[in-house]
């Protein structure tokens, strides 16, 4: 059972403006709950009892929210990204990475996820020798094919990850990322290693977490565990408010 899980919720969310004008993205409300205390329910309920929260935009919003969360079942940490503005994810992931001790997992600050998604990927899956896979990479599958906007995943039949990020083409891609990655072993070391090597680098900052990911992919040391048939729902855009709010309606 994996305990500790870090939400990257540094950023503004400007593509959901002006809903985000004066409050970070992961306070929006859905269903009578901020969209970060429904992530933090359903880590609760799979398991999660030490939550780092990494912060950046109106920071002392956000923290003064979670201060206010009384729930006995996990302690939560604030980890504050001083360059939100102008480094993307893998900076939150920098900042987060003397908390990665130990097996962790790494949610989106944009993504809800059900109880039922977080206790597969506790679950996991296991790569050809049997064990776990080191890096896993929660992913979904549309069968309508996958847009410009989709993480998407090229994946072996064993579950192995070949490739992820936005470029793959239509040929590649058999799966999306849903943002929402478990860290086991050797992993993390691997992962934590990874990122500072990324980060000393004069376009570290620019990067995606993800694209840490598809470098360590080669060592065949990723794979994937698939939630298809689970809901979760991405909060990228005003039009996504709608679907999150029917799903967060399901759960009250």
């Amino acid at each position: 059972m994996i305990e500790h899980a870090i939400l990257l919720s540094a950023g503004q969310g400007s593509r959901l403006l002006p809903l985000t004008a004066e409050r970070p993205k992961c306070l929006i409300d859905f269903s009578g709950r901020s969209l970060i205390e429904w992530q933090i329910e359903m880590l609760a309920r799979g398991g999660v009892k030490r939550i780092d929260v990494v912060t950046g935009f109106m920071t002392d919003m956000l923290e003064e929210h979670l201060g206010a969360i009384r729930d006995p079942r996990v302690e939560i940490a604030i980890r504050f990204n001083p360059f939100f503005k102008v480094a993307d994810n893998l900076g939150s992931c920098w900042i987060a990475r003397e908390a990665m001790q130990g097996d962790f997992m790494i949610l989106n600050g944009d993504t809800l996820v059900s109880e039922d998604i977080v206790r597969t990927v506790q679950q996991g899956s296991t790569g050809p020798d049997g064990r776990p896979w080191p890096v896993t990479v929660t992913v979904d599958v549309k069968a309508e094919g996958y847009d410009s906007d989709d993480m998407k995943v090229e994946r072996e039949t064993d579950g192995r990850l070949v490739h992820i990020g936005k470029t793959l083409t239509a040929a590649q891609s058999n799966a999306e990322s849903i943002g929402f990655l478990a860290f086991r072993g050797e992993g993390v070391d691997l992962f934590r290693e990874t990122v500072r090597q990324a980060m000393r680098t004069p376009e570290g900052v620019q990067h995606w977490y993800l694209k840490v990911i598809d470098s360590i992919a080669p060592t065949s040391k990723v794979g994937t565990v698939s939630i298809e048939g689970l809901d979760w729902a991405e909060v990228d855009f005003l039009n996504d408010i709608e679907i999150a709010t029917k799903l967060t309606d399901s759960w009250v």
